[in-house]
């Protein structure tokens, strides 16, 4: 299903089963949005992501830092991070999602992608580190890009297109039934920074 030109409420659940995904869409102005985007883009200390693959290393050209509370690493891949202590800009935006979202979270995962050929494959968030069924707040800033959710069983399909300045919520048993990706979208030139706000169990 094709979410991209349909009028989606905030309190619409956008999968048909197993799980809950939620689009509050732009939560800030285009100023606030562009000045959040300025920050994270000249000031987070950005390096290429690494993962194994088959006992391989690879590098990727995007770009992951990975903040927290005390003692939230996370391992994903078969590599450990150790979490960055929070800057005020990022407590900012961790106090605005959580009151919209009614959860409370302790960490975050910050993707920059600088152009659409760079996106990510499929994968569901379900490192043991995470609160089992925990939500994940996801913000956006910079280009606009597609996400793809795919059930694991029944190959049904959401997409959804994610705006600068805009919070998508999975919640439940999402990550357990559901796979979701960026694809490439090579017509887009410009840089996005994606933020996931997330629960470790410490």
């Amino acid at each position: 299903m094709d979410l991209f030109n349909a009028e989606i409420s905030s309190n619409e659940n956008l999968l048909p089963n197993d799980g809950s995904l939620y689009y509050h869409g732009k939560i800030f102005s285009k100023e606030k949005a562009e000045g959040y985007f300025n920050y994270l883009m000249e000031t987070i200390p950005w390096k290429n992501d690494e993962i194994i693959i088959y006992g391989k290393k690879l590098v990727t050209k995007r770009k992951v830092a990975w903040y927290g509370d005390k003692g939230t690493d996370y391992t994903y891949s078969h590599i450990t991070k150790q979490a960055l202590p929070w800057t005020d800009e990022l407590l900012e935006l961790k106090t605005a999602i959580e009151k919209i979202s009614q959860n409370r979270f302790n960490s975050c995962l910050l993707n920059l992608y600088h152009n659409g050929e760079e996106g990510m494959g499929w994968h569901s968030d379900a490192e043991k580190e995470l609160k089992k069924d925990g939500a994940i707040a996801s913000l956006s800033f910079g280009a606009e890009r597609k996400m793809v959710f795919k059930h694991k069983l029944t190959k049904e399909k959401r997409e959804l297109q994610l705006e600068h300045g805009s919070l998508l919520l999975m919640e439940g048993t999402i990550q357990s039934h559901w796979l979701h990706s960026l694809p490439p979208m090579k017509k887009v030139t410009k840089p996005r920074v994606n933020l996931t706000f997330r629960t470790i169990v410490i």
